[in-house]
């Protein structure tokens, strides 16, 4: 009988447990990520990967902090692919651009710059479903004012999944997440009214394919959202 592989590092300075927790990745991905598929128990992990349980934990670990799959315990369990938390992504975004130091102007550039491309191929590739889509989210937007609300940023999202791009879909949720403070409360509602009104006519231009207006739109809008957000910026380095 073999022996199992235990945890020291590889050749190239990683635990055994980071690479067999890639190699786990890289079944569910060829498998099509497959949410709640099981792909073994423990034992039989253990068998077909002819590793000891330190390191079988050790990859569970990683696949669980990266919101890839997790270990069931009972009967019936095993370790079954999850799908991916998006906060998981902000998260780790956040962290990376305070190492770098990058600030909230620079975030705001590039989700500028996707937003503007996501808006110019929405409008491109709008097609029925997509209006309405667009006029949910507009009137779901109305209903959360007419609640007391202050909107919400729905309309920027769906816009990058008219895109059919699901990575524009990934980093306008992490931009926009990351340009949206604490602060966010104290707008007023006078000011919750006019991004309601610009999300109106933007969609409006995406809606009739008119890629220059909703993208000049577009534009205005960011402009008004860096301004707001400017004061907000000052006020904190003081």
């Amino acid at each position: 009988m073999s022996q199992a592989l235990s945890v020291p590092p590889g050749p190239d300075g990683r635990k055994l447990g980071q690479k067999i927790a890639e190699q786990l990745e890289g079944e569910i991905i060829a498998k099509g990520w497959p949410v709640g598929l099981v792909l073994g128990s423990e034992t039989d992990l253990l068998g077909r990967l002819n590793v000891s349980r330190a390191v079988l934990r050790e990859a569970v670990r990683v696949l669980e902090h990266h919101g890839v799959a997790t270990m069931r315990r009972g009967p019936g369990g095993g370790l079954v692919v999850t799908a991916p938390e998006p906060d998981a992504a902000v998260r780790a975004s956040a962290l990376m651009l305070e190492y770098t130091g990058a600030d909230s102007q620079h975030v705001f550039e590039a989700r500028s710059a996707l937003e503007l491309k996501c808006v110019e191929l929405a409008s491109e590739r709008i097609n029925e479903a997509g209006i309405l889509r667009l006029r949910e989210v507009l009137a779901l937007e109305r209903e959360t004012q007419r609640e007391g609300g202050l909107g919400s940023h729905d309309l920027h999202r769906v816009l990058a999944e008219l895109t059919g791009n699901p990575a524009f879909v990934l980093f306008i949720d992490v931009l926009t997440t990351l340009t949206t403070d604490t602060s966010r409360g104290k707008r007023s509602a006078q000011a919750a009214s006019d991004v309601r009104h610009a999300h109106d006519k933007i969609a409006e231009a995406v809606i009739a394919g008119d890629t220059a207006l909703a993208r000049h739109r577009m534009q205005a809008h960011l402009a008004a959202i860096g301004a707001w957000m400017s004061p907000q910026k000052s006020a904190r380095s003081k």
